[in-house]
């Protein structure tokens, strides 16, 4: 952007931000969006009395083929390998869940063993019969002392074993939760009819931002349902600010989802939209069958920040427009040239009316949301994190994988936090075989498990159970 542009953009949104500030009124509306995209491919759908949010419904043309009197006598053989049928496994997923009033969350594992054929990710197969101790987010830790020097090799035989580190003394348990389900996991192709794929924005995005991969999914046969949550896209934008928490923006989603929901649904969420994804994936533990958290952060409950910029007053913020989405450009790409200029307008990244930008800021608060929550969830989750994504940090990703009962991180080294704009073959490939991929149970009778085996994890030991059968972490 030129400099003249740039001061003339700066000026207006100056002008702008004084006019709503003397008038108490936003100086601009959300309003529909230019796309070349198909209209046929948009729907309006009213969730509440006055509230309309814009879907982009792409539902794949599956014709019926002629039948001839050989097909029909080949029909139950072709049946069993047909795009509509569900050849799935049956896991056993098993753990305890025990929170103690030390802050202590003990998570036991004690179902199946699920391998993962996922080339790309990272911990393709799981450890059995693990045992997971982590400190809560949440709780707040009294000072310990600094760490003891590692001890020096062993040099004489018989000479005793370093001792590991001490176990914090645990208290009674303050809450328990048992899981104990039998889920069933299949391979989901484009050519299957009861699979929808459900594409969900975070905050300041839109719909747009998932171009690259409605496309992709969309010549494959994939039935896609994408939404602009309210205040963003074409949607309306209310201008009050209750209409933009977590629970409201929570029941738009549920809504779209009931909606549309097939058999077998697959919910892909970036930044924000992953936290409506995993209430999807709770509330309808039978309808999810994947998900797909791409820089969703970590297993942590919703709480705004006092101190953000977004709690200035909207006018402030309409003045410092500019500035924000270059910051966005700045934090949110790895790049900052041309090819992520255009990608930014395209995607309508923080093109959304100060107002609902402030009050969506404002309104992230899911108490519920805890480590926890997480751990009650049984799907498949694939979790995307980009290298250079400076709004949520790596560690926060690998946390997740480490609550979560099945998931399967990858990292993406050339990408940030809008992997999915700036590395869309990449993504769109990692996808597909999530998609794709089923377990293979049949390693599930010959995994073995160590009863002497000790996890560590955040420093915190814990000394796995001797099991009655193969588990998994």
């Amino acid at each position: 952007m030129d400099l003249s542009l740039q001061a003339g953009t700066m000026l207006t949104s100056i002008t702008d931000g004084i006019l709503c500030c003397l008038t108490g009124k936003a100086a601009s509306l959300v309003m529909p969006v230019d796309s070349s995209e198909p209209a046929d491919t948009f729907e309006f759908v009213e969730v509440k009395p006055g509230r309309v949010l814009r879907v982009r419904h792409i539902m794949p043309e599956r014709r019926a083929p002629v039948v001839t009197e050989e097909d029909q006598v080949k029909e139950p053989e072709q049946e069993k390998s047909s795009g509509n049928s569900n050849n799935s496994s049956s896991v056993h997923c098993k753990r305890k869940i025990t929170v103690y009033r030390n802050g202590q969350l003990v998570i036991e594992n004690l179902g199946d063993v699920l391998h993962s054929e996922i080339v790309q990710c990272q911990n393709g197969d799981v450890e059995p019969c693990s045992t997971v101790e982590v400190e809560l987010a949440d709780y707040k830790e009294v000072p310990t002392s600094p760490e003891p020097k590692p001890a020096p090799p062993l040099s004489m035989v018989g000479e005793q074993k370093p001792a590991p580190p001490p176990r914090r003394r645990r208290r009674k348990p303050k809450r328990m939760v048992m899981i104990d389900s039998e889920r069933e996991i299949s391979s989901c192709k484009g050519t299957h009819s009861d699979v929808a794929l459900f594409f969900v924005h975070g905050v300041g995005g839109s719909l747009d931002i998932w171009g690259s991969q409605l496309d992709f999914f969309s010549r494959l046969g994939y039935e896609i349902i994408a939404p602009d949550l309210a205040g963003h896209g074409a949607s309306t934008a209310p201008h009050i600010a209750a209409a933009y928490t977590f629970y409201a923006l929570a029941e738009d989603m549920r809504a779209i989802f009931k909606k549309y929901a097939r058999k077998r649904n697959i919910l892909i969420g970036h930044s924000y939209g992953v936290s409506f994804c995993t209430f999807l994936a709770h509330e309808y533990p039978d309808q999810v069958h994947k998900v797909v958290m791409i820089n969703g952060g970590g297993p942590t409950a919703l709480e705004p920040s006092l101190c953000s910029i977004f709690q200035l007053p909207s006018c402030v913020l309409h003045c410092l427009s500019p500035c924000l989405a270059w910051s966005f450009l700045k934090a949110g790409f790895a790049h900052q040239g041309a090819k992520e200029k255009q990608l930014l307008k395209q995607g309508n990244a923080f093109n959304v009316n100060p107002f609902v930008l402030r009050a969506m800021m404002s309104g992230q608060y899911w108490p519920e949301g805890d480590e926890v929550y997480h751990a009650e969830l049984t799907v498949p989750i694939l979790l995307v994190h980009g290298m250079y994504d400076k709004f949520v940090p790596i560690d926060e990703d690998q946390r997740m994988a480490e609550i979560l009962l099945f998931a399967f991180l990858k990292v993406i080294e050339e990408g940030s936090h809008m992997v999915m704009m700036e590395c869309p073959d990449t993504v769109n490939t990692l996808l597909h075989e999530f998609f794709l991929w089923e377990p293979d149970m049949s390693k599930k009778k010959a995994a073995k498990t160590d009863p002497d085996k000790t996890v560590i994890v955040n420093g915190v030991v814990a000394q796995t159970p001797k099991p009655n059968k193969p588990m998994d972490k």
